[in-house]
């Protein structure tokens, strides 16, 4: 035979329930109500809640309540019993509503009641010791019986509904903390990449920056092309930043640097089980790109099954998981880039004709620092500053025979290079001024002349052979594509880094 006493435990374990079922507060505290109404006969539920804002007390969610019914049941702290309630913090009984001058029947919800006579219980709901609202409900009237089981059961309610509550204001808090970090960190890559930032005093580079400018307001693909290490990543993100779309993602892919069977998941994710190890579903980089825009770096490495599926998404804006079924839309800006000459690849049948006429909307050529070397003293003035900050260094600048070697060499390896050469000299060297010596010796080509003096022809192929191997490095951001560039597989170039110390 069940009892009342089970009845009640069966009440709290599906209200527990029905508050760890989700993250929807309102739909858990509806749950709530539902419970107490179906199972112990409380009608007309109502919790109410302190508005932070007006310090007012406002239905968050009601049972056997009409719409209207419940934007009525508005009441100031210490007005009417639900007002009282939450003042004292102290639980009511009235027994007989209709007889109650405190009862405000505000939601004007019990006015058909005709001859059912209901008693009103109202109990405060408590984070710590501070009643943060109420958990009222119409209790049949019992005649002159006690309602303290009933109050107690609510109580205990309560406190569960006021853990609730705090743990959304929490999650609140803590969602407007990550918002708020979110726009602070945005407004400082906005000032990082924005155009003014880009280093430059050549007519050239001047010719290429009013071009990105231009096309940042539009909606256009854009192909950057150049050789490695020109700064087409920084010309990218500089677009982006100045576009209507600053506000959104900016996700990076170097499609060089990713093996040919993780790329297609990569940028399209994965649903659950489509291979071993998919534990569960993944977005990709063009999901995690909507309505913002997507960095293609080295695009001519794309696989041609991969080069279809890009074709798709810039044509239908559409694309499926791997692995999945269902469709999904975006809205993603694509900018592309490579070193690669894409109308001998078109030709060549190694790159799609109608990919290329597809990313090639509005194509924009970085010149490679040989071709602007009066932009060159400033290039080494910013990264002498920025290399003294990261070590604790005080160095001015380079002298004139420095600056010489600098002007004089051909930089396969661009900007690039030449940060890595001035980090590697702000280590070196031990004064004001950055002399020669403080330099990578492969920037002096006499240095290659000495060392080819009298030497075998062994070790004249070992010294050429190690000068170009740090060359392509310099110039490449992988591995991979240094070992294309040097016409070696990568497993042979692992071989050659080990021998000459480079690994």
């Amino acid at each position: 035979m069940t009892t009342t006493t089970d009845i009640k435990v069966r009440v709290l374990v599906e209200i527990s329930a029905a508050l760890s079922s989700s993250l929807d507060l309102e739909r858990n505290l509806q749950a709530i109500l539902k419970i107490l109404a179906d199972s112990l006969a409380m009608e007309r539920g109502t919790i109410t809640l302190v508005d932070p804002f007006t310090n007012e007390l406002r239905i968050e969610v009601a049972q056997g309540l009409t719409k209207q019914e419940k934007e009525r049941g508005k009441y100031k702290i210490g007005e009417g019993i639900t007002g009282k309630v939450v003042e004292s913090g102290e639980p009511m009984v009235v027994q007989d509503i209709e007889a109650e001058p405190l009862f405000l029947n505000r939601t004007q919800a019990r006015k058909d009641l005709k001859n059912r006579k209901f008693a009103f219980l109202c109990v405060p709901i408590k984070v710590g010791n501070k009643a943060i609202g109420a958990l009222s409900v119409d209790h049949l009237f019992k005649g002159d019986v006690s309602y303290e089981e009933d109050i107690n059961l609510l109580l205990i309610i309560a406190a569960m509904v006021g853990q609730g509550v705090r743990l959304r204001e929490l999650a609140e808090r803590d969602k407007q903390a990550v918002l708020a970090e979110n726009v602070k960190l945005r407004q400082q890559l906005k000032g990082k990449y924005k155009f003014g930032n880009v280093i430059y005093g050549t007519a050239i580079m001047q010719e290429v920056l009013e071009a990105a400018r231009q096309v940042a307001q539009t909606q256009a693909s854009v192909l950057l092309r150049g050789e490695s290490g020109t700064g087409k990543e920084l010309v990218a993100a500089a677009i982006h930043y100045s576009s209507p779309r600053a506000d959104r993602p900016f996700v990076k892919v170097a499609c060089a640097a990713l093996p040919e069977n993780l790329l297609e998941s990569e940028l399209f994710g994965y649903e659950k089980g489509a291979f071993t190890g998919a534990a569960e579903r993944k977005m990709g980089r063009f999901e995690l790109a909507n309505e913002g825009t997507i960095f293609l770096d080295e695009i001519g490495d794309l696989t041609p099954a991969t080069q279809i599926k890009l074709l798709r998404v810039l044509q239908e804006k559409e694309f499926e998981r791997l692995g999945g079924t269902q469709t999904v839309k975006i809205d993603v800006r694509i900018i592309c880039a490579t070193h690669r000459n894409l109308e001998i690849m078109v030709k060549d049948g190694k790159f799609r004709e109608d990919l290329f006429y597809r990313i090639n909307v509005f194509p924009i050529i970085l010149p490679p620092l040989r071709e602007r070397k009066a932009d060159l003293p400033l290039l080494a003035g910013h990264f002498i500053t920025k290399f003294n900050q990261e070590n604790h260094k005080k160095i001015t600048g380079l002298n004139r025979a420095a600056l010489n070697m600098l002007m004089a060499y051909h930089w396969p390896g661009n900007i690039r290079e030449l940060e890595n050469v001035i980090e590697y000299a702000i280590i070196v060297c031990q004064k004001d001024l950055i002399s020669p010596k403080d330099l990578p010796t492969s920037l002096n080509p006499s240095a290659l002349d000495i060392k080819l003096a009298g030497a075998t022809l062994p070790e004249i192929v070992a010294t050429v052979e190690k000068q170009k191997i740090q060359e392509a490095l310099q110039q490449h951001k992988t591995q991979r594509q240094a070992a294309r560039v040097l016409g070696l597989t990568e497993r042979i170039l692992g071989y050659k880094l080990q021998k000459y110390g480079l690994a």
